[in-house]
């Protein structure tokens, strides 16, 4: 194998490059698609190209592309919403507003700065806490001058409403963040006299309380921009514009109001407890909670208007029975678009209402999505959607096993879980044991779980299956699915392979030099920027096998998810790269203090990608899969090997603070999503992902210290249900680990997760490493990096000397085995072997057979 020539990434060139321009349009394409148009009275939406439009808000020209902290992405440029309008041809009335808005705004940003700096003391120089925890509110802005925009011209106005948020602190349920402000009311109320119509855009990473939209009669209109990248303001204007039909379905249950959420008195700090995190919603996470218990909410989980109709028909379903006994359920569906004007995209959603049995069950479960290509008016497309009989099944803590309890399962299809009609159903003849486990991660405390009233589940049962009488139905048949019994592997006496070799050769101090990432080549930090040959990555792996006979080099790590994170810009003198502050790789580093460049500039601009919530409200895996394999040409052109993303957390309450990362409230489509952005990634030879945080990190506050208290059922169900996904449909290289406890354990100690469920149960092949500073910065000192060797979690990063200590006294104390850490650097050194770091780098997925195979659409259209 021969290892690739070390060479500075980047260019010494400034000029804007080729693949900069083409992964523009990617980005552009994806932002644009997973917009959501919640409302669109009298038909508003498109506006007419070259008309007179108001624009007000802080969004307006400080359009928030994504999140902060890790999420972040050194873009060249990013393209704000007036920006893009003007682009469009659009002419914007309201420059003064603007203009004033701008300075305001750089005016906060620098008291922000000097507050932040100022807090360092306090914070013992720990930027970064200081930083994630003072966050940046956006100012309102002037009120509008009323005259002048009375007689501007314009009959339109946009507002753009917008929040801020990140890691390590969650948004909380007050004014000026999940509720609008006053200033931000006053604003709107005088637009609203203004102009004849409004327009509200909201710019946030994570819901907001929309109940002000229904004290004016004129914000007729109102767009889910979420944060859509660099190209956010572009794509804004294509949808406005009509040149793009909206497409975007929403990826979480908009609620009426705050209060209407289960967890919404408890979550996170509400109930005065960071510590002790109970998930007594059990299984009962965003719609599956509306929708069992009938609560009303504003908008439905997979709702989006178009600016076309559409019609969605059932035509056929059936069972289909595999080979290996794990049957399939297809369905065929005719969508045809039914407006004369607009061409446009379409979302079929498929839910499954599951016989309440012995275990009690949410009303409906998304089972099947896909989407169609575009339609032009009168055209028809023709889909078959084929889902495994699996995602019908459900845990049951008795026996430790995934079941189907024998009856009716009605099978839903629409566009929307509320739009969904009933369409045909199964009938299984008896009770069928699928997968046989074992427990993990028991509960060590008592919790009581929110429980449905039994008589009025089983009479909305009996309403749907009184209706699936006179529907067509197909029969399964129990004695078909063969029952898979889960081999939990012993630690292994030897190990085998070139891998192998290597590992059995390396001493015990190679070893545990390889069990951590590699921080110590001058450095500032630790979190965030401790790569040294990637000026602005994560970190590195080990160099401690990279001399002869192994040669085995290190591997670059990213971070992500809105796109890689790195420096834009780097020196080099005398062929050395000069280190550079931590602060220079934040926010393009207006936190640092101006230094004098010297010698050769290297730069590395990189795609800045709409965030996980807004690509996963595309419900477009294949578009997912485009923008997967750009930023995997990225990491190869900047020889990174791994990204730390995508993030795939259940937004479990609408006020954690990095909800803008995940996907959604739902695992399948959290699952499919990470599956499409790692199939992506990984056809670039040597590239790979990295799925986080596994699992159970759906707060933000005490994040370090929290314990995730919850039944096994709702664990497996909805906490590691997207995650098995992914590791199934794709099998990304590797998983991190989250800084929080599931039950008393801590996540990167936990051997249930990281190895019984993850490897032995799903059969994932690639590394498992933690979070940064997990081992040294948790609160009780609870995980260690001995305890990360036990768990199978392989690597510990970013790695201090205290990681290397540890591993040391507990082999000396007998307390770690030398095997388990074996095991450990094995999984790692099968990672470097097929890295981008080798010339002969072949796609990791070439060793896979049956991926990207959980959900399957086969699609046909015509006239």
């Amino acid at each position: 194998m021969q290892l690739k020539k070390k060479t500075f990434t980047g260019t010494t060139s400034n000029e804007v490059t080729v693949r900069e321009t083409e992964n523009r349009k990617t980005a552009r394409q994806a932002a644009a698609e997973g917009f959501v148009l919640l409302k669109n009275q009298e038909h508003i939406l498109p506006l007419k190209k070259g008309i007179k439009l108001g624009l007000y808000g802080a969004g307006a020209v400080k359009t928030i592309k994504g999140g902060t902290g890790s999420g972040d992405v050194n873009e060249r440029e990013c393209i704000n919403i007036c920006q893009g309008l003007k682009n469009a041809g659009y002419e914007i009335t309201s420059d003064a507003w603007l203009d004033a808005y701008a300075s305001l705004y750089e005016e906060t940003r620098l008291k922000w700065r000097d507050e932040i700096l100022g807090k360092l003391k306090a914070y013992h120089d720990n930027f970064f806490e200081a930083y994630s925890t003072t966050p940046f509110f956006m100012p309102c802005g002037d009120p509008v001058d009323m005259e002048k925009a009375s007689a501007d011209g314009a009959d339109t106005a946009i507002y753009v409403l917008s929040r801020i948020a990140g890691e390590n602190a969650d948004r909380h349920d007050t004014e000026g963040d999940y509720f609008i402000s006053a200033e931000e009311k006053a604003l709107i109320a005088q637009l609203s006299k203004a102009y004849h119509s409004l327009v509200l855009v909201i710019n946030t990473g994570g819901l907001v309380d929309l109940a002000f939209v229904e004290e004016f009669d004129n914000i007729k209109a109102v767009l889910q921009f979420v944060q859509a990248g660099q190209e956010g303001g572009n794509a804004f204007a294509d949808v406005i514009s009509g040149k793009v039909t909206p497409s975007g379905k929403l990826a979480d249950t908009w609620a009426l109001t705050y209060k209407d959420y289960p967890n919404s008195d408890t979550f996170s700090f509400k109930n005065g407890d960071v510590n002790t995190e109970k998930y007594q919603e059990g299984i009962y996470v965003g719609y599956r909670y509306f929708d069992t218990f009938d609560v009303p909410v504003r908008y439905p989980f997979g709702y989006g208007l178009s600016y076309t109709d559409f019609s969605i028909s059932t035509r056929d379903i059936k069972v289909i029975n595999t080979e290996n006994g794990k049957p399939e359920i297809a369905v065929t569906v005719e969508v045809t678009n039914a407006g004369d004007t607009y061409c446009g995209k379409e979302v079929v959603q498929i839910y499954v209402s599951c016989p309440q049995g012995k275990l009690e069950k949410e009303y409906r479960r998304l089972a099947g999505f896909a989407k169609t290509e575009e339609l032009k008016p009168g055209e028809t497309c023709r889909m078959t959607i084929t889902f495994p009989v699996y995602q019908l099944a459900s845990f049951c803590e008795e026996n430790a096993a995934w079941i189907l309890e024998h009856g009716t399962y009605g099978i839903w299809v629409g566009n929307s879980i509320q739009d969904a009609e009933l369409a045909c159903s199964l009938c299984l003849n008896e009770d069928a044991l699928l997968v046989q486990c074992e427990h993990i991660c028991p509960l060590k405390e008592e919790l009581t779980e929110l429980v449905p009233d039994r008589e009025k589940m089983k009479a909305k049962e009996a309403a749907w299956l009184e209706l699936a009488a006179g529907l067509p139905s197909v029969q399964i048949y129990a004695e078909k699915i063969v029952k898979e019994t889960v081999v939990y592997a012993e630690l292994p006496k030897h190990f085998n392979g070139r891998a192998g070799e290597i590992v059995e050769s390396l001493s015990e101090e190679q070893l545990v030099q390889m069990a951590c990432g590699d921080p110590g080549k001058g450095q500032d930090a630790v979190i965030g920027s401790a790569g040294f040959t990637v000026p602005g990555a994560a970190a590195e792996t080990s160099l401690a096998a990279s001399k002869d006979p192994w040669n085995l080099p290190s591997m670059a790590l990213a971070d992500g998810p809105a796109g890689l994170r790195l420096n834009q810009k780097y020196q080099v003198v005398d062929g050395e790269i000069v280190p550079e502050n931590f602060m220079k790789s934040i926010e393009k580093g207006f936190f640092a203090e101006p230094s004098e460049e010297k010698g050769t500039a290297y730069y590395q601009y990189c795609t800045a990608i709409p965030v996980g919530t807004l690509l996963a409200q595309t419900w477009n895996a294949e578009l997912v899969k485009e923008v997967g394999e750009m930023i995997g040409k990225e990491m190869e052109l900047f020889r990174v090997t791994l990204w730390l993303a995508p993030g795939m957390n259940i937004h479990r309450n609408p006020l954690c603070g990095r909800n803008f990362e995940y996907y959604s409230e739902d695992p399948l489509l959290s699952g499919m999503m990470a599956s499409a952005m790692t199939l992506g990634v990984q056809k670039v030879p040597g590239c790979g992902t990295t799925i986080k945080h596994f699992a159970c990190n759906n707060q933000e506050d005490n994040r370090m210290g929290s314990d995730s208290v919850l039944s096994e059922r709702a664990l497996r169900e909805i906490y590691l249900k997207g995650f098995e996904i992914a590791v199934k449909n794709s099998q990304p290289m590797s998983i991190m680990t989250s800084y929080n406890m599931i039950n008393g354990v801590h996540a990167a100690n936990c051997y249930d997760i990281c190895t019984r469920a993850a490897r032995d149960e799903w059969g994932f092949a690639g590394a498992v490493m933690t979070d940064w500073t997990t081992t040294f910065a948790s609160p009780r000192g609870e995980c260690t990096a001995a305890g990360c060797m036990r768990a199978g979690n392989d690597m510990v990063m970013p790695g201090i000397p205290k990681d290397h200590e540890n591993i040391r006294q507990e082999l000396q104390a007998g307390t770690l085995d030398i095997r388990e850490l074996k095991r450990c650097i094995c999984n790692t050194v099968k990672l470097i072997l097929k890295s981008n770091q080798y010339e002969d780098a072949v796609s990791y997925l070439e060793q896979f057979e049956g991926l990207d195979t959980y959900l399957k659409v086969h699609v046909e259209c015509r006239k």
